[in-house]
């Protein structure tokens, strides 16, 4: 059971916090489909202390998504004490300090995964905030800088001796980034460590992944990234599983009705430009469908929301037309 904020959750599944992605459209569609959290994009420390409008913008959410956590990153603890203090004004369930972010020019300069290269820094940034809000407080980290550094059993100690209430662990090393086969088996060993909740994330790209990881290790709830981007029906699939034992696959109807839920979502918060935004999407939606990719090229090109449902309802059209014909 997963404490957050008011809310009680038994094995809950996460929407992980992505960059250019996890914005409000795509968190309310997955929170509709059964994501039980959402994270926000990263939330900048830096930019929140110069009020800078687009970073400010990440933060924003609407209350039924909750619960929701805002995360935050930077390599300067009174910065981050500074952010989470200017997060804390719009109530959000719980703040999340990363540092598990593997991108150079985060890491290299000693946020996000550079903390895992400064244990008692680590250590120190999370009881500063857990002493400046009083929200609760997690941290989403990695198993290491590489593998020759594994030092996440000293690293989880330390956050939970910090005042965490939640950890979320990427099961991969800095230096892996996204590639290679994530390390699962350190779930089971944190766990022996620490008493806090703990979250598996990596490597959760299709609902037999999920099967695995609910069976293999002690986690305590499943953090889904790059497996929701495109199929965010992946929740709806991991809840029906979890909650029964079996799942079956979406319908072509419910795919395109979760695609069209999604695009006029984008339209509303972001306009034109949300819909430009969404073209990242089309590969993950359309993808084994018949034909798609001459459909995705078009639809690469179109910026009007009627142009591009109109070509979709007629993809779609014809789409049902070569089921019945096969």
């Amino acid at each position: 059971m997963i404490k957050i904020g008011n809310y009680n959750l038994e094995y809950p599944l996460v929407l992980a916090p992505m960059e250019d992605v996890t914005d409000i459209s795509f968190r309310k569609i997955c929170k509709k489909l059964g994501a039980d959290i959402v994270f926000t994009e990263f939330v900048n420390a830096e930019g929140l202390k110069r009020n800078h409008s687009k970073t400010q913008k990440k933060m924003l959410f609407d209350e039924d998504e909750r619960p929701i956590i805002v995360q935050i990153y930077g390599e300067n603890v009174n910065s981050m004490v500074t952010a989470a203090k200017i997060v804390e004004q719009l109530k959000p369930d719980m703040i999340d300090i990363n540092a598990g972010c593997w991108v150079k020019k985060i890491a290299n300069r000693g946020a996000g995964a550079g903390l895992l290269l400064c244990p008692d820094k680590l250590e120190n940034m999370v009881k500063a905030v857990v002493d400046a809000v009083s929200i609760p407080v997690s941290v989403k980290t990695r198993i290491g800088w590489d593998l020759n550094s594994i030092n996440i059993l000293e690293n989880a100690v330390k956050i939970q001796n910090a005042g965490a209430k939640l950890l979320s662990l990427h099961c991969r090393t800095r230096s892996q980034g996204h590639s290679g086969e994530p390390d699962w088996s350190w779930i089971n060993k944190v766990k022996e460590v620490i008493s806090i909740p703990v979250i598996l994330n990596g490597g959760l790209m299709s609902i037999d992944d999920i099967i695995k990881a609910k069976i293999t290790t002690n986690s305590d709830g499943l953090m889904i990234a790059r497996g929701a981007i495109g199929q965010p029906w992946i929740f709806k699939i991991a809840k029906k599983y979890l909650n029964t034992g079996s799942y079956q696959d979406i319908s072509l109807d419910e795919r395109f009705d979760i695609l069209f839920q999604h695009l006029d979502l984008a339209f509303q918060y972001k306009q034109e430009w949300g819909l430009v935004e969404f073209r990242k999407y089309y590969s993950g939606y359309l993808k084994g469908l018949f034909n798609s990719s001459q459909v995705r090229q078009q639809l690469m090109h179109l910026k009007d929301l009627n142009e591009i449902k109109q070509l979709l309802n007629t993809y779609f059209n014809d789409l049902k037309s070569h089921q019945k014909e096969n």
